[in-house]
């Protein structure tokens, strides 16, 4: 299964893998944490190559993901097949490595070029595949003078595209004006619908990129009523954003939610989780899931759902009208 980027033209698998849950701590400033916990560096290299030699080409980071941490193990682990894959990577956070903090967004468009040349030192790489704006609630009214760079950046042979990662559709269309703009990342899962984004992809011919595909775990049988979150990780400080999680536990509703669709999720063996990612796939030609893996049983089952494709529209329907009742 493959996908394009938009208007780029460039193929990609039609899963990616996120590398936010690879990326270890993040504290804000204001001491809310938004990482996921200690992590394996070596178990994560091994997770992000053998994702390429199960098919998947596309790997999607940000510069303040681990404050940077995410982007150096995604280089390294990719330095040896860097033709052979996409690498998606975002700016407008900033942040202080020596302090080990998170700083203000910073969307003026002086600092587009010194945060992609951060990134492409990080990286290990001389130009970077889709480059996207990484600050959700941005006033669209700011963004043109953003496309105005991003084209000079394509131009140059620094991106080969851009895109905004956004869950508001008059965002998004102030970049699609962009003609080198070829992608929209944001939220989308069976919980948690976005029609509005996806008839904007279609319309812009823009690739929609899912972050949250699992609900950050809670569409799988890995997160239980019974699991629970340090206050050190996001899932278990739940920022106001997060929706699904609470006091260190999944929401109570959101896991009967999901029980409530499961024998369908898991048809024709499928796992729930691998349900979900068929659920998007079947929803849009355009969507693009990035599940976050952080290790190599969750790269083996991610890439597992390429071979048993999208549910059947039927499934969709069904699925929605449960959810809806």
């Amino acid at each position: 299964m493959t996908r394009t980027l938009g208007r780029s033209g460039i193929e990609v698998s039609a899963l990616g893998m996120g590398t936010w849950s690879l990326s270890g701590p993040m504290r804000g400033g204001d001491d809310q944490n938004f990482g996921w916990g200690a992590t394996d560096d070596a178990e994560a290299q091994r997770a992000i190559r053998l994702a390429v030699e199960l098919g998947v080409t596309l790997f999607d980071t940000a510069n303040v993901y681990g404050l940077g941490h995410s982007e150096r193990l995604l280089g390294a682990a990719l330095a040896g097949v860097r033709d052979q894959v996409v690498i998606a990577t975002k700016w407008g956070g900033t942040f202080d490595e020596a302090a080990g903090v998170l700083l203000d967004d910073d969307g003026t468009p002086e600092n587009v070029r010194p945060s992609l040349l951060g990134s492409l030192r990080r990286l290990g790489t001389d130009h970077v595949d889709l480059f996207q704006f990484h600050i959700n609630g941005h006033p669209p009214t700011l963004a043109e003078d953003l496309v105005a760079v991003c084209e000079d950046l394509v131009a140059e042979g620094l991106i080969r595209a851009y895109g905004w990662s956004t869950d508001f559709p008059e965002s998004a269309e102030v970049f699609a004006k962009g003609p080198h703009c070829a992608a929209v990342q944001h939220q989308f899962n069976v919980l948690s619908d976005n029609r509005p984004m996806l008839d904007l992809c279609e319309r812009h011919d823009l690739a929609s990129l899912n972050r949250g595909p699992l609900a950050m775990g809670l569409l799988s049988d890995r997160v239980t009523a019974q699991t629970t979150f340090a206050p050190d990780t996001v899932r278990g400080s739940a920022p106001e954003w997060l929706a699904w999680f609470a006091d260190g536990r999944a929401v109570p509703e959101f896991l009967a939610r999901r029980d409530s669709v499961r024998d369908i999720l898991t048809s024709d063996g499928r796992t729930v989780a691998q349900g979900a990612l068929g659920y998007i796939w079947a929803r849009s030609g355009r969507t693009i899931p990035l599940p976050g893996c952080r290790t190599v049983a969750q790269v083996v089952e991610s890439a597992g759902a390429l071979r048993l494709g999208p549910l059947t529209g039927a499934q969709v329907e069904e699925i929605d009208r449960i959810l809806a009742g």
